[in-house]
């Protein structure tokens, strides 16, 4: 693929580390990242807000070190509405205009709070009530695990854009035609927003399968083979796993589909691979002899 790079517009997912080591090398992804020219960074939030402290320090730490725009992810978990209000309104303050606004995990046995948002959808409107936030909602091709069916999935997600929200980014899903089925199918239900298709390099096969089995996306037969026997292999993995995700992306844009959301899970090598077969020229380090 050549003379695409006009087209495509890109975005990369990050996490907080936990340890000072880690936000040293998160520090160095990001760097690299960056001259794949992303559209925007955003920094992912722990299950019941865990992650709320080390979220903030890492948004404020990706916009001062690029320069570019960064998205607080924001759950209704373990939050009451009138402490996530605050939240916004301390982001909105500080000139914090992205969010990705999620539900979030519930851990088990617990509900949402009495006085908290019940879902996305009224977290959406409530950022909305607060300032006019830029906000992403996440779609599921593959139908959100506790949905009661697709179509309620759907009527949940045009919910959330109604609210207020300005795109949709979808949890990963490998076969491309699933993802092109649940696009073509929220257009028949009245869904104009973006519809964002979410990436996944595969940095580590084993890990992608434990966390696939817990958010419910399923891996196809032609992966397992595919990734067969490369657990101890990082090199050829490593290329495999970006033949495999930017061949799903030169499908998607055959279709007409040129922004996409990459899961880097800290990790810039396939990611950025991957932005140079989409006709991307960012800079590739050099890699030193083993």
């Amino acid at each position: 693929m050549t003379g695409l790079s006009d087209d495509v517009s890109i975005s990369f997912e990050l996490f907080p580390p936990k340890t000072d080591t880690g936000v040293a090398r998160l520090r160095e992804s990001v760097a690299q990242l960056s001259a794949a020219d992303p559209n925007y960074f955003s920094v992912t939030y722990g299950a019941g807000g865990t992650t709320r402290d080390r979220t903030a320090r890492m948004v404020d730490m990706v916009s001062n070190q690029t320069g570019r725009p960064v998205a607080h992810h924001l759950t209704c978990v373990g939050a009451s509405r009138a402490e996530i209000d605050r939240q916004a309104e301390a982001l909105w303050a500080k000139g914090l205009r992205r969010i990705v606004a999620l539900r979030g995990d519930l851990p088990d046995g617990e509900t949402v709070p009495a006085d908290g948002y019940r879902d996305a959808a009224e977290l959406v409107g409530a950022l909305r009530s607060v300032g006019d936030f830029d906000v992403s909602v996440a779609a599921y091709p593959e139908v959100h695990p506790e949905a009661s069916s697709a179509e309620g999935d759907l009527d949940h997600l045009k919910r959330k854009l109604d609210n207020g929200a300005a795109r949709a980014i979808t949890q990963y899903t490998f076969d491309t035609d699933t993802i092109l089925r649940f696009i073509d199918r929220a257009r028949a239900a009245g869904i104009e927003a973006p519809i964002v298709p979410g990436i996944m390099p595969v940095a580590n096969f084993a890990s992608l399968r434990r966390f696939s089995e817990g958010c419910g996306a399923s891996i196809p037969d032609w992966m397992f083979q595919m990734f067969d026997g490369l657990d101890e292999a990082p090199d050829t993995r490593a290329m495999v796993a970006t033949c495999a995700a930017a061949e799903q992306c030169r499908r998607l844009m055959e279709a007409g589909l040129t922004e996409f959301h990459f899961y880097t899970l800290n990790q810039p090598k396939v990611s950025l691979a991957v932005c140079r077969a989409l006709g991307l020229t960012p800079d590739i380090p050099a890699e030193t002899a083993a």
